[in-house]
């Protein structure tokens, strides 16, 4: 299978994995950084004109922000072991971790603005739902949606889809600026599979297929949805995670189902 350009693979087994960027992506709004720490280990960053969302994916460290102590957040070891610990930091601010035990970090970006201050969002902030009946049943742990008034663009989502069920199906997208029928937003998907030797697969599509890429994703791997559908199908054995950053124009999730496959929610 060719390499599509929508299929990020993670750079290095530690420090910084990934890095997507608007201009990398070839898009506007979202932002996606991956870092494995050891313990001990230490970084940070200015946020200049973007607001942050930190998702401890596994691990705990100790948080500042500008110097402010947020002290230590994290206590899953594993993204399948439960709920997330997060961090919201806003524009023109400087974050910084010192890692206490292993830590898998993701830093979640978009255009900053507005009268937001630093947040930590705890495990339970937002309840788990569960979506969809038999094979199509999914996990999501909300950490930053729309309805919160947390962020100026920012939304984070994580989506535990369980070993042979499909996942962001049927199909939907959200690539018009169209309110209220369908908001505009890019979307990353980082994805880890349980036990990891699994794989898993998306495909990311448009009406009249002229963007029409189908991947095979492992632990690790990152996918862009600049446009179109993109259903996720784990398969039998393994058990998918994936972190979702969404952003654009609106801070708001209003998406479209693919008319011919609506009959499934009938």
């Amino acid at each position: 299978m060719s390499k599509s350009p929508l299929h990020v693979q993670p750079t290095n087994k530690t420090g910084r994995i990934h890095d997507v960027t608007p201009a990398s992506a070839g898009w506007t709004h979202v932002g996606f950084g991956l870092h494995r720490l050891t313990p001990g280990e230490a970084y940070g960053e200015e946020t200049n004109e973007r607001e942050v969302c930190l998702v401890l994916v596994s691990g705990k460290g100790r948080f500042a922000v500008d110097g402010e102590d947020f002290g230590e957040l994290g206590e899953r070891m594993s993204p399948f072991e439960g709920a997330p610990w997060a961090l919201y930091v806003p524009a023109g601010r400087h974050w910084a971790v010192d890692a206490t035990t292993e830590l898998e970090l993701a830093v979640c970006s978009a255009p900053g603005g507005g009268d937001h201050s630093a947040k930590v969002i705890a495990p339970g902030t937002h309840p788990r739902i569960t979506r969809g009946t038999g094979a199509n049943v999914r996990h999501v742990y909300n950490i930053m949606p729309e309805d919160d008034g947390a962020a100026n663009a920012l939304l984070v989502v994580e989506v535990i889809t369980p070993q042979g069920n499909t996942s962001s199906y049927p199909p939907h997208k959200h690539d018009q600026d169209n309110l209220p029928h369908e908001s505009q937003l890019e979307e990353t998907y980082y994805h880890r599979m349980n036990p990891p030797q699994g794989f898993a697969f998306q495909r990311v599509y448009t009406d009249d297929r002229s963007l029409d890429e189908a991947m095979a994703v492992e632990d690790g791997d990152v996918t862009l949805v600049p446009r179109g559908y993109h259903p996720v199908a784990t398969t039998a054995g393994y058990d998918l995670y994936y972190l979702n950053v969404m952003a654009g124009p609106k801070r708001v999730w209003k998406f479209h189902n693919a008319p011919e496959h609506e009959w499934m929610l009938t």
